[in-house]
């Protein structure tokens, strides 16, 4: 515990992966495009959303505005941002979340506000749910090792629950791309929501059009085909391709499952998977699965033969 608190007192392991970037809370950040005419409220309407939608999931604390870190005025040429910029996200041992400012990042305020806010939003909503995710730690050699997450599990040893996907596969039968796909289909439900409710349209320039797509979760198949080349940036170019791989690898494969294994009650399942990453509770979801499919579907589908194998310490 010692440990863990003293990694969720520095942020530095964090932010030292983005020296170019500029990052401050999200509470402060917003408080700075507030005071530069943008309006926020569009951000602080979908958190509430959010707020109230996961409490019936059995979340009863957001992650706090504080411990989510935004980066902007960025010194190298050309920084892009947004959902799909690398190495960002929630994480586990900080209990902190990074994110970059959608957009051109060598800049303090968004060139796009609304489209910035939405993709914040989609961001935000999306790493709430990782943060309330049942985890459990066991001491290894005097390292925190977390042995579960949600309703996927790793040995103290090593060995995970589930096993990678096979490159290009449609199907899925991996817990964390089941999570993160769970996950994300919440925040973007809100984020369109969100939309609609304050009459935003998608803009016309490509990658603008794909971005509140993506974020709105409307992207169609031939988007995600779309081979967008952006001359004048090439981390622009690179974040069109990771938002096309990051559908097809994730949301598209959640997507299968819920239609393969809850056809026509895919709202449902969806549901009760958010309720078991946030309690843990995988023999309830379990239970629901065998009475469609019979006994021991949520083993025989994503536990790895491997799992209870001799492994290395760790």
């Amino acid at each position: 515990m010692a440990m863990l608190a003293a990694m969720r007192a520095d942020a530095s392991s964090l932010t030292g992966k983005h020296p170019a970037h500029v990052f401050r809370p999200l509470s402060e950040t917003l408080n700075r495009w507030t005071a530069h005419g943008i309006d926020t409220a569009l951000f602080y309407a979908g958190a509430e959303t959010a707020r109230r939608r996961y409490a019936g999931c059995g979340l009863t604390k957001m992650l706090p505005l504080d411990r989510v870190l935004i980066g902007c005025e960025s010194s190298r040429v050309g920084a892009f941002g947004g959902f799909h910029h690398s190495d960002q996200g929630y994480r586990h041992l900080q209990m902190m979340a990074v994110i970059t400012m959608y957009g051109p990042m060598e800049r303090r305020n968004p060139e796009r506000p609304a489209l910035a806010l939405l993709d914040l939003l989609r961001a935000y909503a999306h790493d709430c749910l990782h943060y309330g995710s049942r985890r459990r730690y066991v001491e290894v050699a005097g390292i925190p090792v977390r042995t579960q997450y949600g309703i996927n599990y790793r040995r103290a040893t090593g060995q995970s629950y589930s096993a990678a996907d096979q490159h290009g596969s449609r199907h899925t039968r991996n817990l964390g791309i089941v999570m993160e796909g769970a996950c994300d289909k919440e925040a973007r439900s809100i984020t369109r929501q969100t939309a609609e409710r304050f009459g935003l349209t998608e803009p016309s320039d490509i990658l603008g059009t794909l971005t509140f797509r993506d974020v709105t979760g409307t992207l169609t198949e031939e988007d995600t085909r779309r081979v967008v080349d952006v001359p004048e940036s090439e981390e622009q170019t690179l974040y069109a391709a990771a938002l096309s791989g990051y559908e097809e690898g994730v949301n598209r494969r959640y997507a299968h499952f819920l239609s393969e294994f809850a056809p026509g009650e895919e709202s449902e399942c969806h549901t009760r998977l958010l309720a078991a990453i946030i309690n843990g509770d995988a023999p309830e979801l379990g239970a629901w699965l065998d009475e469609r499919h019979g006994p021991g579907t949520f083993t025989g589908l994503f536990r790895t033969p491997g799992y209870f194998e001799p492994g290395l310490a760790v």
